[in-house]
């Protein structure tokens, strides 16, 4: 099945490119995606999913097809949550959803998954591979203290958050990389042949560089305390090179209210590696909540 197009508005006039899938009497599944991918990199899933929800999916700014904001505060976490709502309320009007996203894509969500004005809106929230990043302050502030070990192995895991940093090497890095070759580095993470190819990789990985530049250095200097609005599940992949399990595991609790985490034996991009069974964990997840 085709996905309609749809092309939405942001409340700062940027246009985000974003599709829907299957029957739109199904219950609604948000999906958003991570760095440096676009909306496509969700397809295995989709796929899998086609036949029990009405599925939305949206190229977050900077990515695929959606506006390439001017600068860099216009990716903020505030501004990202606007979006979601902006989609949401385009495509869905007052429904309520399912949400499930991937890496920056599931940082990016915990800003609405933690906002009071999405509760009820969002029925639940599946995240993969993407703390919020006020909750990984707290928990990075307390090691710090009383643990400094373990915070210098979570800060060694996330080198390449400092690189991104660097105003010139960064985006030019990005120009090397053509879709053969990030396949190649996909394919060596995740240890498996054949996972499907970025076209986009060179532009969406340097302007996805702003994600970063936008909120790391304000959200780990002044976090917050952000509480779950609705029903959290963790999709925990064991192998994964960039996301240190204990942001999950020790810290998620503390903040939401009704929290599961499943295990996969998968490296960061899962969702490409292991489609069948992250769409049977978003479903049977979803499938506890269902609206009313």
């Amino acid at each position: 099945m085709r996905p309609q197009l749809h092309t939405v508005q942001t409340s700062d006039q940027y246009m985000l490119c974003a599709k829907t899938w299957g029957n739109e009497k199904n219950p609604a599944l948000v999906l958003v995606h991570g760095y440096p991918d676009n909306q496509e990199v969700w397809e295995p899933v989709i796929h899998e999913l086609l036949h029990h929800f009405y599925i939305v999916t949206y190229d977050v700014r900077g990515a695929g097809q959606s506006s390439v904001p001017k600068h860099i505060h216009d990716y903020r976490l505030e501004q990202l949550s606007l979006d979601l709502e902006a989609v949401t309320q385009q495509i869905l009007g007052n429904r309520s959803f399912h949400l499930a996203a991937h890496d920056w894509g599931s940082i990016q969500s915990w800003e609405s998954v933690t906002e009071p004005k999405f509760k009820g809106r969002i029925l639940s929230y599946t995240t993969i591979s993407g703390p919020c990043l006020d909750h990984a302050a707290l928990l990075l502030r307390e090691e710090m203290k009383h643990h400094p070990v373990g915070f210098l192995k979570k800060l060694s895991k996330s080198w390449y958050i400092g690189a991104f940093h660097l105003p010139l090497i960064a985006p030019t890095i990005w120009k090397f990389f053509n879709p053969e070759k990030w396949g190649k580095v996909l394919n060596g993470l995740e240890r498996k042949n054949n996972l499907p190819l970025n076209p986009n990789i060179t532009n969406d990985g340097r302007h996805g560089i702003a994600l970063y530049r936008a909120n790391f250095v304000p959200r780990l200097t002044h976090p917050r305390q952000r509480f779950a609005q609705c029903p959290v599940q963790a999709v925990v992949l064991k192998y994964d090179a960039f996301v240190s399990t204990d942001y999950i595991l020790q810290e998620m609790p503390k903040w939401v209210e009704h929290f599961e985490h499943v295990e996969l034996n998968a490296n960061h991009w899962a969702i490409l590696s292991q489609p069948q069974k992250v769409a049977e964990y978003i479903s049977t997840f979803a499938s506890k909540y269902q609206a009313h």
